[in-house]
């Protein structure tokens, strides 16, 4: 759900500052701001942004305008499915 239009989108402004401070070019942002929204300024930068355990490298292109950085940063790894059926499958792949 996104914010209201009146409010207009949340960014962080400790990020901003990072941002007009380095280089797109340059050694990656490193930031915990996952909801935070990209701006056309963060075009061609590199950000490790923070899943809970570690830093996911996040380059930012054109259409993620808009979107959170979050949502490049997945939380849970997703490892299989368990089961018989899944044991079997595995078996034929070797």
């Amino acid at each position: 759900m996104s914010r209201s239009l009146k409010k207009g989108p949340y960014i962080d402004e400790k990020l901003m500052k990072k941002v007009k401070a380095s280089k797109p070019d340059g050694a990656p942002i490193k930031t915990w701001a996952r909801r935070a929204t990209i701006t056309p300024e963060m075009i061609g930068y590199t950000f490790e942004v923070h899943n809970g355990k570690d830093h996911i490298k996040v380059l930012v292109g054109e259409d993620m305008v808009g979107h959170k950085l979050g949502e490049f940063s997945p939380t849970t790894k997703f490892v299989r499915h368990g089961g018989r059926m899944q044991k079997e499958m595995e078996k034929a792949k070797k």
